[in-house]
């Protein structure tokens, strides 16, 4: 009986070595899953990519983007040569201005003109896009609407070259109030402003129709001082925010850190040809 029993306990002690030998293993095992859940994971945050800075942090005076000279010329007799500026609840990203004329001699008939050039100014916005995006679109749009225009005939669009990054020229008659209208509008962006210019014109009282071909050239003439108007206005200074809170604050920041007085012109909308005229200089087209 008590010689059993030394015997029993070494069986039992050889049977446990496996035991701690496998948990010996286990443990080690432990271990490295512990380190490895201790080692930090990859960063799974994305930067999100960042827009352009819109190129113009304000737009130019639209009554002064045209020449006085070149006033004078398109609108003949034209009784406000400073023009007349339009409505805008936001002069920071919009304006426009119209001239009107009639040229009366006597019996010989007289000669109407109207124009019009409206701005357009886009900002960039992390999740609209950049300024010069969203005034493609916007060009993109305006041209479709002045191939549309009531009443057109003749319509015809062409690329025009040389003015702004990109522009179009759209071309139409128009009859109104017993006379036949040659219209040119051209369409034209420069970074993130749209440029948009109406020339029109008519013979009354037996006048010969004005030609279609000096419409055209005339009109490109103007959208080509427009547009330079644009870039006298002055680019953003470096530094300037891509996406900033509000249009009207973004403009007046750039002025300050260029240094610059900020601005101020009147309200003004780019407001189209409201198809009345009559022959009085009074009338608008």
């Amino acid at each position: 009986m008590h010689r059993s029993a030394p015997r029993l306990s070494r069986i039992l002690a050889c049977a446990a070595v496996p035991v701690i030998l496998v948990v010996a293993g286990c443990s080690s095992d432990s271990g490295d899953a512990k380190d490895s859940a201790s080692s930090p994971a990859p960063s799974a945050t994305k930067t999100e990519p960042t827009v352009e800075a819109a190129k113009y942090a304000r737009l130019p005076d639209a009554c002064t983007s045209i020449g006085r000279k070149t006033v004078e010329s398109l609108v003949p007799k034209t009784k406000n040569k400073g023009g007349t500026p339009g409505k805008s609840s936001d002069t920071a990203t919009r304006g426009s201005c119209s001239w009107n004329g009639l040229d009366d001699n006597g019996v010989k008939g007289s000669q109407y003109r109207w124009l019009d050039v409206g701005f357009t100014r886009f900002e960039s916005d992390q999740s609209l896009g950049s300024g010069a995006r969203r005034a493609t679109e916007e060009y993109t749009k305006q041209v479709a609407k002045a191939q549309a225009a009531e009443g057109a005939k003749k319509v015809a669009a062409t690329a025009t070259p040389g003015i702004g990054e990109q522009a179009t020229t759209v071309t139409y008659d128009l009859t109104k109030t017993g006379e036949d209208f040659k219209y040119a509008t051209v369409l034209a962006r420069t970074g993130n402003v749209v440029v948009s210019l109406t020339y029109n014109g008519a013979g009354y009282a037996g006048a010969k129709t004005p030609d279609a071909g000096d419409i055209l050239k005339d009109a490109r003439k103007a959208a080509e001082e427009a547009v330079a108007a644009v870039d006298a206005a002055g680019a953003p200074s470096a530094g300037t925010p891509s996406a900033p809170a509000s249009p009207t604050s973004s403009a007046k920041e750039s002025d300050t850190a260029a240094g610059r007085t900020p601005a101020t012109s009147s309200g003004r909308t780019t407001a189209k040809s409201t198809g009345k005229t009559s022959v009085r200089a009074t009338a608008k087209s």
